[in-house]
């Protein structure tokens, strides 16, 4: 049996505004918690905000569901994703 893990306590509560985090699964809706854990992230804080996913997510769940998420994930998210795992770069927003 897998412990059960309350989202709120792991990523930022605002992150999630408009649904009850505590009914998120880490497997099951990994579409939604991956891009909105990195949605206000930053160049500064990106390394700590990835690191927080790393601990639930393989490298190629993060870069898969961030190419094709439809979150409003901005392209400096993308860039940081593909230099940290040294994948293609990839954009959400034509350039």
């Amino acid at each position: 049996m897998s412990r059960r893990i309350d989202i709120s306590k792991v990523f930022p509560k605002y992150a999630f505004w408009d649904m009850d985090s505590s009914k998120l699964s880490l497997k099951r809706d990994k579409d939604i918690i991956i891009p909105r854990a990195l949605y206000a992230t930053t160049k500064e804080t990106f390394p700590k905000d990835i690191t927080v996913l790393e601990a639930y997510y393989s490298k190629n769940e993060i870069v898969d569901i961030l190419k094709h998420t439809k979150e409003n994930i901005s392209n400096q998210v993308c860039e940081l994703v593909s230099k940290r795992y040294n994948t293609k770069p990839f954009y959400r927003y034509a350039v």
